[in-house]
């Protein structure tokens, strides 16, 4: 399956016809400006650079790159200079969709975005496409199913480092950001850095010939270890029956969500009910351990040490809104004494955030799921890629993704292996209410990474929900901090 999947990505490449250099143009671009806390930000933008030689499909293949106008009579800016400046590396993925190269401009959430603050801090911005689950050429045949959506983005960078002297900015301090879908893309192209795994696909493409992995990886709120993350999900809401789905509208490019409430049946309850006592053993299985070497595990009830530990993380996020004077004396679940959080009751804070997905939440029994989606094939639109998933499949042809491609979309196995180059700075945000995700999985990611080795800031931002790039002042504080 594997090698048939590889052979699927080479056929579908050719559709545009046309084969593309891989010389960046220093001379096709336009100069702009924006402004940034009432200060005008002058730069040069590079659009619709179609990154491989063999795309499969432009609209997403390609990058636009951006450079501060400063860089050219040879300003320092924020510390940096043309030649030292970072590679900002911010996608674009939601729900694993295809995702159009990003500009800069105007955030989700009002104000500037992400690559226009990078810009007026100095940095360099690189804004991949990626191809997604939906992506489909002129036939009508899925052309970005896994692992697409990964291969495109390790493809712009193997782009980025092989223009290098001819680009501005540093091709060895790429920082790479995404938020949900995209977070995820963004650890798994920090954890599976130059893995070989990737090869048959990228080859396909006619990628440039140089290294994928990448310096740091900002993540907000990844929707990762997919395989794991059923069970992460009904580890923590098991007995939260009532349900809030969050559904995300955009007008006018501004954000709007609405939620639709239900309840479980008893169908799905069963289904909770049998996935929740699989997710100890998957967690004893990885060996955690916190700073101080104490074991993190579970009972088979799902108590332990690592239940407490996430507990002390939502503490501590607590007490951070308190001493910045948010009023928590409304959450009774709370024990607050003399200014310091000490405890809460981790059901209550539980039913506090509230369920939003019904089980099984990623690996969806009737193939219903965005991520079922993402699993497909060139021909079919979604599969299975779990064990349980598969045994309780109401699909009427439900059939199971390859061991192997499952495993190439997960960055748990790539940390710290030595397949693969790992980047060593990691920014995870995953807010206290966001329900997208357990927070076990942020959990586990962030202390997995911690435990091999890598400087990880790993944070739960107090009543954030699914969200990202929120705290831009904070984010570009700490690339300045890990790239000087």
């Amino acid at each position: 399956m594997y090698a048939e999947t590889a052979n699927d990505a080479a056929a579908a490449n050719g559709n545009s016809g046309q084969a593309y250099s891989l010389d960046f143009d220093a001379k096709n671009y336009t100069e702009k400006t924006a402004t940034v806390d009432g200060k005008t930000v002058a730069y040069r933008a590079f659009e619709n650079i179609v990154y491989v030689k063999n795309p499969a499909d432009t609209k997403y293949q390609c990058m636009n790159f951006y450079v501060p106008e400063g860089y050219y009579s040879g300003a320092s800016i924020g510390g940096y200079t043309a030649e030292t400046a970072p590679i900002f590396f911010p996608n674009a993925v939601g729900g694993y969709m295809p995702g159009e190269p990003d500009k800069p401009g105007e955030g989700f959430e009002g104000g500037p975005n992400a690559a226009l603050v990078a810009l007026s801090k100095g940095l360099v911005v690189a804004c991949p496409g990626a191809r997604g689950r939906t992506t489909q050429d002129s036939s009508g045949a899925y052309t970005g199913k896994a692992p697409a959506c990964i291969v495109d983005l390790k493809a712009a960078v193997r782009y980025l480092r092989y223009n290098d002297k001819a680009m501005p900015g540093d091709a060895e301090k790429i920082v790479s950001n995404g938020t949900s879908a995209g977070g995820a893309l963004s650890d798994l192209l920090g954890a599976s850095g130059d893995s070989k795994d990737y090869e048959p696909y990228l080859k396909a493409l006619g990628v440039a010939d140089e290294r994928d992995d990448i310096f740091a990886a900002s993540c907000y709120c990844p929707i990762t270890n997919l395989d794991h993350a059923d069970m992460a999900y009904e580890w923590l809401f098991n007995g939260v029956n009532d349900y809030k789905q969050i559904k995300i509208n955009m007008l006018d490019w501004k954000v709007q969500r609405t939620e639709v409430a239900g309840t479980l049946t008893p169908e799905q309850i069963e289904v909770s009910n049998e996935l929740a006592p699989l997710f100890p053993a998957y967690v004893n299985s990885l060996g955690l351990k916190k700073t101080d070497g104490t074991a993190l595990t579970l009972n088979a009830d799902g108590n332990g040490s690592f239940k407490d530990y996430v507990r002390s993380l939502v503490i501590a996020s607590a007490q951070k809104a308190l001493d910045a004077g948010t009023d928590l004396s409304a959450k009774t679940w709370m024990t607050i004494q003399d200014g310091k959080v000490v405890d809460i009751d981790f059901d209550q804070y539980v039913r506090y955030a509230g369920r939003m997905k019904t089980p099984s939440a990623f690996d969806g029994l009737d193939l219903g799921n965005g991520e079922n989606g993402l699993f497909g094939t060139a021909s079919i639109d979604a599969r299975h890629f779990t064990a349980f998933g598969m045994e309780h499949s109401t699909a009427a042809a439900g059939t199971l993704a390859d061991a192997q491609l499952v495993k190439i979309m997960n960055p748990m196995g790539y940390i710290g292996s030595k397949e693969a180059t790992t980047a060593q700075y990691w920014r995870i945000r995953h807010g206290t209410i966001d329900k997208d995700t357990s927070l076990a999985i942020p959990t586990i990611l962030a202390t997995t990474l911690a435990n091999k080795g890598y400087d990880v800031d790993f944070a739960l931002p107090w009543d954030r929900p699914h969200s990202g790039e929120y705290d831009l002042e904070e984010l570009f504080a700490w690339i300045a901090q890990v790239c000087h």
